[in-house]
């Protein structure tokens, strides 16, 4: 098949994972879109027939991930990117603590990541190359109010793609974590705080596409607020603590 490559997405229903599909097969790409929502992924393929192909899953079913990754590779051929997006996340309240709220959280953003890994490296390791990416959140960098059990799967996702970008990259894998900041899509819709420096999910894939055609381990957008989050990364709790209450009274 005469294309750019073969990109698999996942939680490519809707939002970052349905405009980054677009994106890419606007670029030459064949596209593995994955989802739950089967009538979502329809909507998707009628964009660009030719080049977005639906193959549905939940992501937390490790065996769906491995059918999946051998029926992309049947019909469209080795994957060249894995962009594992599938993600959940809502506003959280510590005081009503619900654990099975918490573990699914990590078991769709973190377990979904994980179960495609394990389904698509072992073939790019046999070919010899290969990309995959993770899409994080710059709410891995730090634990922050209101959003504790999502964080935390976050931050698990960017620590997994910094040790299997350092265990990877003598098999030539390359490895990519992306780190947005406020992006405007269904999710976000659902946020009642202020959300400062959103961009528009076309831009998003935009800058995902580019991160992903340099081969950069850290996709991270927008900058400003990036940049802003990495500073309080690196502050010591007793300045950190006091500086996000206030900033989360604003």
């Amino acid at each position: 098949m005469n294309s750019a490559g073969v990109i698999w997405i996942t939680g490519a229903s809707s939002g970052i994972g349905a405009a980054l599909a677009r994106e890419m097969a606007a670029h030459g790409w064949q596209i593995a879109a994955s989802g739950r929502n089967r009538e979502r992924l329809d909507a998707l393929c009628a964009d660009a027939p030719e080049a977005i192909h639906a193959f549905e899953l939940d992501v937390t079913d490790a065996k769906a991930n491995e059918r999946v990754v051998a029926e992309i590779q049947q019909q469209l051929g080795p994957i060249d990117i894995a962009v594992f997006n599938a993600g959940v996340g809502s506003q959280f309240n510590a005081t009503h603590f619900d654990a099975a709220d918490v573990q699914d959280r990590m078991t769709v953003n973190y377990g979904g990541a994980v179960n495609g890994i394990g389904a698509v490296l072992p073939a790019m390791l046999e070919h010899g190359k290969g990309q995959i990416a993770m899409t994080a959140s710059v709410a891995g960098f730090r634990g922050l109010p209101g959003g504790a059990p999502y964080s935390a799967s976050k931050a698990a996702m960017i620590a997994l793609a910094e040790g299997l970008k350092l265990d990877l990259e003598g098999h030539s894998i390359d490895v990519s974590v992306i780190t947005p900041g406020f992006v405007r899509t269904p999710m976000t819709d659902k946020n009642r705080f202020p959300m400062p420096f959103m961009i528009d999910v076309e831009d998003a894939a935009r800058r995902i596409r580019r991160g992903l055609t340099a081969k950069r381990f850290e996709i991270t957008f927008p900058r400003r607020l990036s940049y802003m989050v990495k500073l309080l990364q690196r502050l010591p709790y007793a300045l950190y603590f006091p500086i996000i209450r206030r900033i989360a009274r604003l």
